[in-house]
């Protein structure tokens, strides 16, 4: 039996990292690991929610010389987009496990290009001493590869939970976050396409990390959407509400995945290289920031067919 530290975006109550941090709890209790330690930004909710040990995040050191594996993932942790900052925060605890010579493994990630040589070189010296790399897209696969770097190309581990496959299913939703990119005319446009084409249907406003997503879907019910909101979600919350609906137009990587899996109707708004690269791997439209497609992306999802989606089936890698 080993100990495990699980390092990853936990505590923030986003839903796609909590709903991996689930997943792979879930699965390091069934191979029975001796003791399991998630270092988190809110230990006590962490340890509540997955009956584990935790630990704050700058209080790693103890539970990795504790350890024998450190686990990093999934989720888009190494990359320098969000800040150079997290990025040096998630080399430094991988640094860390290497310096008293753990086992590292890469789990589950997506990698972007580096906006800094820095971060492209600090990241490029990390992986090249861990014990194993899993990426979750083929565009990561070919990063890592380019680098020279060995990596396993598996699918999100979102896919491995359990979604409900309802054959009543009512209603749109929509679930929007803050970009910069993400501007008032975007949303007007957004706005008007759905009351034009889903004026009979019930709307839903669906958050999955309050304090990024909240501002965004008020503002976007001030456009004249006759909605609700839903807020402060669990991940199985989130889940259920996700999987009722009958269509869903979201932003967010896990948000589109969790409604493909439930076998509904998408349609992802393209913020980000991950939304794009998981729109073009499985099979649901995408509509631009910039507005120019709004009519076509809804004529799209109008037309689309759930038995159609290209949908990777999830397993742990051996070394888990």
């Amino acid at each position: 039996m080993a100990k495990y530290v699980v390092s990853g975006y936990i505590g923030f109550d986003n839903f796609g990292d909590e709903a991996i941090a689930g997943v792979l709890v879930k699965h390091l209790k069934n191979i029975g690991a001796e003791k399991i330690t998630l270092i988190s930004s809110n230990p006590k909710k962490t340890e509540y929610l997955y009956g584990v040990d935790a630990a704050g995040m700058f209080d790693f050191l103890q539970p990795l010389l504790e350890s024998d594996v450190l686990v990093s993932g999934g989720g888009s942790l190494l990359q320098d987009v969000t800040s150079l900052r997290s990025l040096f925060y998630y080399l430094l605890i991988i640094m860390t496990a290497l310096l008293f010579n753990k086992k590292v493994v890469i789990f589950a990630q997506g990698f972007t290009p580096f906006r800094t040589k820095i971060g492209e070189l600090l990241t490029k010296f990390v992986l090249r001493r861990c014990s194993y790399i899993s990426v979750r897209d083929i565009n990561s696969w070919k990063m890592l590869a380019e680098w020279n770097i060995s990596s396993e190309l598996v699918a999100d581990p979102v896919l491995g939970m359990e979604m409900p496959q309802l054959k009543e299913k009512h209603g749109i939703g929509v679930q929007l976050r803050y970009c910069e990119q993400l501007t008032d005319e975007f949303l007007d446009k957004l706005a008007d396409g759905i009351k034009e084409r889903f004026k009979d249907q019930e709307i839903v406003l669906i958050s999955l990390q309050d304090s990024i997503d909240l501002p965004v879907l008020e503002k976007f019910m001030s456009k004249g959407i006759n909605a609700r909101i839903l807020k402060n979600l669990t991940v199985r919350e989130a889940i259920d509400e996700i999987s009722s609906l009958e269509y869903l137009v979201g932003m967010r990587f896990h948000a589109c995945l969790a409604g493909i899996k439930s076998g509904i109707k998408v349609l992802g708004i393209n913020y980000d290289v991950k939304v794009r690269t998981l729109a073009q791997e499985t099979g649901f439209p995408l509509l631009e920031l910039d507005g120019q497609n709004i009519r076509e992306g809804f004529e799209s999802l109008s037309n689309l067919n759930p038995c159609e989606y290209k949908i990777p089936e999830f397993k742990f890698p051996a070394i888990l």
